[in-house]
């Protein structure tokens, strides 16, 4: 038999295949030429990685022979092809040859069950298909041994980081070359080219200050974006206030290079990429522009009416992190901290690219500490960060340094002399009898640190203004109902707005929300997470009123959500700084706040302290290779929800979300990709997360799709203006 497959739908050959993985081998040594690799190895392992397929049992599953017996993992087998010889002739030490054995061997993260007697047996059976197996490609790498030197390679072992400078030189060296495989090799079967060039950003940026000029001739990148554009090759760690023009800034610092634009939250995100397309990045967008989170194709699908993109590979080139330019949440790209099976293209991808952090503060300890830890690989492995955030805690800069991160930090701060805000301390728990009085023609935002107390103000606050906008939004209400009220509170939150309303809402209005609000009543959570808050309000526009934030600290009692999910010693450290400083703030000033509060010797005792540092010192302390990717993709998002369609939005929607499970139901035979794509966003616009202690203690019934995916219908009463609620 001459002809070996590689798959079956659509067919390809070894040889097909691996002409494709040399494409792209070349295409991205002529893009990043830079990237610390041995091009020589690299196109070694892309030659060899497959050529365990003609074995006979591979060859059976795909219908193309006929055997019987147990399969071995193709990469344990490929391994036979190794040149050792002539790659110990070139120079080349044992720990070098070791890596290209495990990244040949190890370039699916497949379970291996086999003994050594039937791994051995299975690479001298290759003997036959080898002699009747002919690809030029080759050339004087075309070596086959019937007997694996097990001074390179037995099955059991592995790669690890080790204590020691050299081990982590060699790990260093493994993660780059098996994870630059799997990208290769990942974008061959998916027929993308493994990166699309970044030659277009600068001359956007360019064009965008063109427009700029075009309304006002004096117009120019201002203090921040030019120190940005100053220090492109550098790690930058800046301190801007809101409204500084931070995305154009990052931008400028990512100039012609990959680049990966993070934020906490999916809003957030689709904001900026909606702001970046339809600004800045104007033409060919699915070649240069990617959206990456759990709701990524659900967003594209808004945009599929664009005639230049085809939506799935539009979705692919992003998913395989093709494009030049992503904008993309923090687990989608720093979950590589836990080293779990299969990161390593990840790690690799970041080695040549430059990584945006903005709006650091929103971070929990636990994500702070996996963003240090990556940063720290991001660093040693050659890719670059910069860090851009309105308010910096003084620990972030000092655990960096500890974990031996090298960046550069302005003197100064890029703040105006401009005043936003005045601030009075009310020393009560939050009240709607206090709040009333100000309604009159104007904007009222009301932020409460809990779901439980906003619903509580919310209700007070409806019924007492019968007939008068009041509304509600937080985090317990279905994806469409969400939708909408995020929509609202952007239309009624515009600056210029003379719309009279109260939104009443949780802290999923704190970060990347484009609003202005008149007056801001809120419950003290912190210092940053305040100053956040006060950013909806005179978000754009100076302060010509005595008072605009009212800040209730609970007086004798501590707010809602402390002890909890705010950390206690930060809240009374918090409240006590504030009350120093009531009436007027400037920006600068807020910045010194947060610096105090969160240096590293405030928060010495505090549970935040605790969990940032034991989390760090945790996952730094992990074996490599312990967790497989699904735990950590639990671990990392500190998954503590569960996603149901409540009980009456189901009976309501019967009909619809039916037809959707239906769909999902059906095998891919009977229908595409694409449809069932549709179905689960469409269906997932019914549904809402849920605390784990709640769904705990309700009653729920789970419709099974399939075995890796269901449904869960959640006895809960709900409405579109208080959300979930249990009965």
């Amino acid at each position: 038999m001459h002809k070996y497959l590689a798959k079956s739908n659509p067919e390809e050959t070894i040889q097909e295949h691996t002409d494709n993985l040399l494409k792209n081998y070349q295409r991205l040594k002529k893009l990043y030429p830079s990237v610390e690799i041995d091009w020589y190895l690299l196109e070694l392992v892309c030659l060899l990685h497959d050529l365990g397929k003609m074995n006979l049992l591979f060859q059976t599953k795909l219908g193309n022979a006929s055997g019987k017996g147990k399969e071995i993992p193709h990469g344990y087998l490929s391994v036979a092809f190794v040149p050792d010889s002539k790659l110990e002739e070139m120079g080349y030490s044992e720990d070098e040859i070791k890596v290209v054995y495990q990244a040949i061997a190890r370039h699916h993260e497949r379970k291996y069950d086999s003994s050594d007697s039937e791994w051995k047996n299975e690479i001298i059976n290759l003997e036959e298909q080898w002699k009747g197996f002919n690809y030029s490609q080759l050339g004087e790498n075309a070596e086959y041994s019937s007997e694996v030197e097990m001074l390179y390679f037995y099955p059991g072992s592995r790669i690890f980081e080790g204590n020691s400078a050299v081990d982590a030189e060699i790990f260093k060296k493994y993660v780059l070359l098996k994870g630059l495989l799997n990208r290769i090799d990942y974008a061959a079967s998916a027929g993308i080219d493994v990166e699309l060039e970044n030659d277009f950003l600068m001359d956007s940026m360019e064009v965008q200050l063109a427009n700029f000029k075009a309304i006002n001739p004096e117009a120019d990148w201002n203090a921040l974006q030019k120190y940005m554009l100053q220090h492109q090759n550098e790690n930058i760690v800046v301190i801007a206030e809101t409204g500084m023009g931070k995305t154009e800034a990052g931008l400028l610092w990512l100039g012609n290079n990959k680049g990966f634009f993070t934020l906490p939250l999916r809003t957030a995100i689709n904001a900026i990429y909606e702001r970046i397309t339809k600004n800045i990045v104007t033409t060919n967008q699915a070649g240069r522009v990617g959206l990456l989170h759990s709701e990524t194709y659900s967003q594209y699908l808004l945009h599929e009416g664009n005639a230049e993109m085809d939506i799935d590979e539009y979705y692919t080139r992003t998913r395989q992190m093709s494009l030049p330019v992503t904008i993309c949440t923090l687990d989608q790209l720093f979950d590589f901290v836990f080293r779990y099976a299969g990161f390593e293209h990840k790690l690799a991808t970041l080695s040549y690219s430059k990584v945006i952090i903005d709006e650091i503060q929103m971070y929990s300890p636990d994500l702070l500490a996996y963003l240090i830890l990556g940063l720290s690989y991001i660093d040693k492995f050659g890719g670059k960060f910069c860090i851009m955030t309105a308010t910096l805690p003084g620990i972030v800069t000092d655990l960096l340094l500890e974990n031996g991160v090298d960046f550069v930090q302005p003197e100064e701060k890029f703040v105006s002399s401009r005043v936003r805000h005045s601030m009075e301390m009310i020393h009560t728990e939050i009240e709607s009898e206090f709040i009333k009085p100000f309604f009159n023609d104007n904007r009222i935002l009301v932020i409460c640190n809990t779901i439980s107390k906003a619903k509580k103000i919310y209700s007070e606050l409806k019924e007492h203004f019968q007939g008068e906008e009041i509304h509600l939004i937080h985090s317990q209400f279905i994806k469409k109902d969400r939708s909408e009220k995020e929509k609202s509170i952007f239309e009624d939150g515009k600056k210029g707005s003379t719309k009279k309303c109260i939104w009443v809402a949780t802290q999923v209005v704190e970060a990347s929300l484009d609003i202005d609000f008149d007056l801001l009543f809120t419950e003290l959570s912190d210092v940053n997470g305040l100053f956040q808050r006060m950013g909806r309000c005179y978000r754009n526009r100076s302060l010509d009123v005595d008072t605009n934030v009212y800040v209730f600290d609970g007086g004798a009692k501590v707010c809602s959500g402390v002890g909890t999910f705010i950390d206690k010693l930060i809240f009374e450290n918090s409240k006590a700084i504030l009350n120093e400083h009531v009436g007027v703030l400037t920006e600068e000033k807020k910045m010194e706040l947060v610096e105090q509060v969160y240096s590293t010797e405030a928060l010495g005792g505090s549970k935040f302290y605790k969990d940032l540092t034991y989390t760090l010192n945790h996952v730094k302390a992990f074996e490599s290779y312990l967790m497989n990717k699904a735990d950590v993709r639990m671990m990392f998002r500190n998954i503590n929800s569960v996603s149901v369609i409540p009980e009456e939005v189901w009976q309501d929607n019967a009909e619809e979300i039916n037809s959707y499970f239906a769909i999902l139901c059906k095998t891919s035979k009977e229908i595409s990709t694409k449809e069932k794509m549709i179905a689960r966003t469409n269906l997932a616009e019914f549904m809402v997360s849920i605390p784990d202690y709640l769904y705990k203690n309700g009653e729920s019934i789970v419709r099974e799709i399939n075995r890796y995916e269901s449904v869960i219908e959640f006895k809960c009463g709900y409405s579109s203006d208080v959300g979930v609620f249990m009965q």
